[in-house]
């Protein structure tokens, strides 16, 4: 028979006792504890906890009903999620006219890197339909012009594909609090420098202006404030200063963002990030768990 994996995530103010109840309760209903991974950050305590449910004494419904009770009863949340029976998470893009960080993607998600799918492309301009339709991915665009219309059309559209993530990819729209509020820890956006530094427009521009010889690029969660909200990944490239032109930047950050926007996009759906304090946190997620066991 095969097993039934599942994890148990539990977030809370750190507080004595916490693994001891939980690995106690699980004890005592025949279910295994294959591998654990915890860590107390700014005093919040996290846990991903990959449990064996083959043999369990009690049905799904109860375990996770007995779970949530000790979650309430210590004011932590906790989560359960089997492996084999996940909905995949469903992302949702948006564009405008630069197609690198929209084709890296697509090309991560047909290699399986992304655990989810993608299943609509929004813009602001038609450009990016082909990429899109080529590949199977909805195409859906209106005009920016009227700021309030095209955020409404945003809405609705992200609504009704029911979007787990939103990803601005080069998507060069400011959003405004309508979109922000209403997808809040689930907006992921590409930004060209290292934030805080060069926040804003032409970014590129401003680090050739200035002469630095190391720069790169920001993917983060968006909020309010722009360009400002919690960092999930940065990485960097090397300005020849003097030799390289502004299109001599842009052109050596454009795969650097590709490539970052997609690895956070991944961190995403393999629930390995957590924003706690306005900083993201990284613990180990399913996908890492599930490596650490061979499988």
């Amino acid at each position: 028979m095969a097993r039934v994996l599942a994890i148990v995530s539990v977030l809370g103010r750190d507080q004595k006792g916490v693994v001891a109840r939980i690995s106690t309760y699980l004890a005592e209903r025949d279910i295994n504890i294959e591998d654990i991974e915890q860590r107390v950050v700014r005093g919040q305590f996290l846990m991903d906890m990959l449990i064996d449910i083959t043999s369990a004494s009690v049905s799904l419904d109860e375990l996770v009903t007995g779970l949530l009770a000790i979650g309430q009863d210590i004011g932590m949340e906790i989560r359960v999620t089997l492996h084999n029976q996940r909905e995949r998470k469903r992302a949702v893009v948006l564009v405008s006219k630069e197609s690198h960080c929209l084709e890296r993607l697509i090309a991560d998600a047909k290699a399986g890197e992304l655990n989810g799918d993608l299943v609509l492309v929004l813009g602001n301009h038609e450009t990016l339909r082909p990429i899109a339709e080529a590949t199977g991915i909805p195409f859906r665009w209106f005009p920016s012009d009227d700021k309030a219309a095209h955020e409404a059309f945003l809405l609705r559209e992200l609504d009704s594909v029911r979007a787990d993530v939103v990803v601005l990819a080069r998507y060069m729209q400011i959003l405004t609090p309508a979109v922000v509020r209403a997808y809040a820890g689930r907006i992921i956006n590409i930004h060209p420098s290292l934030l805080p530094y060069f926040p804003g427009a032409n970014p590129y521009r401003q680090a050739w202006e200035d002469g630095v010889r190391v720069t790169g690029c920001t993917a983060h969660f968006v909020t309010e404030d722009l360009d400002a909200g919690p960092i999930v990944l940065q990485d960097v490239f090397h300005i020849d200063v003097g030799v390289d032109t502004v299109a001599d930047i842009r052109e050596k950050g454009r795969a650097l963002e590709a490539r970052v926007l997609s690895r956070a996009v991944q961190l995403f759906l393999n629930s390995e990030i957590v924003i706690l304090n306005d900083k993201v946190v990284f613990k180990p997620g399913m996908k890492t768990l599930l490596r650490n066991l061979g499988e």
